[in-house]
């Protein structure tokens, strides 16, 4: 049987699966091309991350298609209800790549608070001439610890971020559907697991006042609308910062740039964006926007925990 690992697939999850008899192909197969592929190669896996797309037609046109993963969390990108009513296994990896995601995201705090995101482009073309210069406008960070960070989302990656920010000394509040106090485990080398519980709020206007840090952790909403636009940004502090490292949408772009200009936002961090993979230049060429492409998850690390989770499930689902 043959899997096509459209997105790319680990060396680990390739092994577990040609060791079970599956034959993985990972060279990229465009969109428009994607579903004669899969009928002309006999393809009965589909292994996709966020470039790929799994929409109604190709599911429709490929009637060998068996199983259908998404290496990562949000399956935004494939019509999953109606691969499973057509009898094909949808399946994800949403606890493989948490840590990744917010460690991403803890970076990203750092990053805003002591501007170092821009400081490492200033410094290689002007800090020889202009170093006293540079100083001075890099001298105006912030700390962390004492800080309030409020996580919107408060599933794996929010309670995963929710443990490094405790242990950097921050409060943090969490954004729940439903009101919980949740346990965050700390793990320090040579002294074991500190438990902290966290009280979660389910009124985001109530919260927003309270933050001087925000991370966005949310799926893309069913309804395609943003969770912070205009409204939300003018009830957040003055100088708030803010990274997105969910998905793109869930931030008003066109509000986020009114904010950063007004100085409502200190500064952002977007990993995801709403017109990938052709971000908007006034978001990239922005100088209080800490940029990145889409990484949350790409670490060795958590690719070889998504390749080996979804080797698992193909296997349990076809052999």
């Amino acid at each position: 049987m043959k899997i096509l690992a459209n997105d790319g697939i680990s060396p680990e999850g390739i092994k577990k699966l040609e060791a079970a008899g599956f034959t993985v192909v990972t060279e990229h197969v465009q969109q428009d091309q994607l579903i004669d592929t899969i009928n002309s190669e006999n393809y009965v896996g589909l292994l996709v991350r966020s470039a790929t797309t799994v929409r109604k037609d190709l599911i429709d046109a490929c009637p060998g298609l068996k199983f259908i993963g998404r290496g990562g969390v949000g399956m935004d990108n494939i019509d999953v209800e109606y691969a499973r009513e057509k009898g094909i296994t949808v399946e994800n990896t949403p606890a493989a790549s948490s840590q990744s995601v917010a460690e991403l995201a803890m970076g990203s705090l750092f990053a805003l608070a002591r501007s170092t995101y821009d400081s490492y482009k200033e410094m290689p073309s002007k800090g020889k001439e202009d170093f006293k210069s540079l100083k001075k406008k890099y001298s105006k960070g912030v700390e962390l610890r004492g800080k309030t960070l409020l996580i919107i989302g408060f599933g794996r990656i929010g309670q995963s971020l929710a443990s490094y920010a405790l242990g950097a000394g921050m409060k943090v509040i969490g954004l729940t559907r439903t009101a919980r106090e949740i346990e965050i485990p700390i793990t320090i080398d040579g002294v074991g697991e500190v438990i902290s519980t966290v009280k979660t709020s389910t009124d985001l206007d109530e919260v927003l006042g309270k933050a001087d840090f925000i991370t966005m952790n949310v799926p893309k909403q069913e309804d395609g609308k943003a969770v912070i636009g205009k409204a939300e940004f003018a009830k957040m502090k003055d100088g708030v910062r803010i990274v997105n490292v969910a998905r793109g949408g869930v931030i008003n772009e066109d509000d986020l740039i009114e904010a950063l200009e007004s100085g409502k936002v200190a500064a952002a961090a977007l990993d995801v964006y709403e017109n990938e993979p052709s971000p908007r230049t006034d978001l990239l060429e922005h100088s209080v926007i800490a940029n990145t492409p889409h990484i949350g998850a790409a670490t060795a690390e958590a690719q070889a925990r998504i390749g080996t989770e979804l080797a698992g499930k193909i296997i349990d689902t076809l052999k």
